[in-house]
């Protein structure tokens, strides 16, 4: 790790966390679900902006998750200030997208679990505008069952509050986060086997939902399509692991 990257970690880990705790008071439930040691994927639903810093800086151990690269690529102070704050907090830098870029992504989610590491991710892929919990993303099955890492099933509640979407300001409001019993999937099959990574996948979004409370949509939360050919990728392309990751 190179000196600005350790730097950036001590200033995450040691300045932000404890601020954090100080200003929005979380109320943590579970922390001893999540292993001291070894890898490990935190598999959290998607309420807000605030969901990843929430979950590195209240998770017991250091956490990596995936984060769009212009957070990385500023200039000047402000830049470098993105740069420390988001490195810090555990981000990687990736480009969004779909197919290569985004194996890509979860090729990177995947190296830090076989260094030992715990990463988190996000099974909706996206944000819930409305409050409900939307259908998971194979993605988080492939990671598990390809590295052999339990998946921790996490429920944040109130991070919608601190941080609505479309707001730039965090607000003051009282932040929840539940980390559930770590789920063993490898019972459910192989890596390769799309079938055991949609019922391993459906095992994570039902314990949490079982956390969080929310209403399920029973669909998957996706955008307007762009164009017929997105439409038509999407129909030919809709449970394909690699479309699992979409970096905030």
């Amino acid at each position: 790790m190179s000196g600005s990257s350790m730097f950036a970690t001590v200033l995450g880990r040691a300045v932000v966390a404890p601020l954090a705790r100080v200003v929005w008071r979380p109320k943590i439930i579970g922390r001893k679900n999540v292993p001291k040691r070894g890898p490990v994927i935190l598999a959290s639903n998607h309420r807000s902006f605030i969901d990843s810093p929430a979950i590195t800086i209240m998770a017991p151990r250091k956490v990596s998750f995936l984060a769009k690269q212009e957070y990385f690529t500023g200039k000047g102070f402000r830049g470098a200030v993105s740069r420390a704050f988001f490195g810090g907090i555990g981000a990687i830098g990736v480009e969004r997208g779909a197919g290569a870029a985004a194996q890509h992504a979860l090729d990177l989610g995947l190296a830090r679990l076989q260094e030992g590491e715990a990463f988190a991710i996000y099974p909706e892929g996206t944000r819930s505008l409305d409050g409900r919990i939307y259908r998971g993303r194979t993605g988080v099955a492939w990671l598990a069952l390809t590295s052999g890492a339990p998946v921790v099933p996490v429920a944040l509640r109130g991070t919608e509050d601190v941080q609505p979407v479309g707001s730039r300001i965090p607000k003051l409001a009282r932040v929840t986060i539940e980390f559930g019993k770590p789920l063993d999937l490898s019972t459910y099959g192989e890596a390769s086997s799309g079938r055991a990574r949609r019922h391993a996948t459906d095992a994570v979004m039902a314990a949490i939902q079982a956390m969080s409370g929310q209403e399920p949509a029973n669909a998957y939360n996706n955008p307007p399509a762009a164009t017929i050919v997105e439409r038509v990728r999407r129909v030919l392309h809709r449970d394909d692991p690699i479309e699992a990751v979409e970096p905030d």
